[in-house]
């Protein structure tokens, strides 16, 4: 599945969403929700690393949690670049994919380190 058929499938589950709840996706809740996401991303990294309390979880369910927090902000991500029209496989391109056409010159930084 490509990125935009994905985006186009969780732009209509979200939208129903928050025509349901009578939510308004404006710019800030776009940035607000991903924030929140990672947040929980980051309690169920914490629980699953054992860093956190797991609340009487087990390790299978941990991991799962882990697992769908990924997804969460996944999800969340693609939602906002929809939101501000941004083609990220196009922009994936363009910043991460020209390294592995051409690699890094020597000494410079990879994308992981030009922001």
């Amino acid at each position: 599945m490509e990125l935009r058929e994905l985006s186009e499938e969780i732009e209509s589950i979200s939208r129903r969403y928050a025509d349901h709840l009578g939510i308004d996706r404006d710019d800030t809740w776009f940035l607000l929700k991903l924030q929140e996401e990672v947040g929980e991303l980051t309690q169920a990294f914490l629980m699953l690393t054992g860093r956190a309390r797991t609340k009487g979880r087990t390790g299978a369910e941990l991991d799962a949690d882990f697992r769908a927090e990924l997804a969460d902000v996944v999800c969340h991500v693609l939602l906002m670049a929809r939101h501000h029209g941004v083609d990220l496989e196009d922009e994936i391109a363009r910043k991460w994919l020209v390294w592995e056409r051409q690699g890094p010159p020597p000494g410079e930084a990879g994308p992981e380190r030009t922001g």
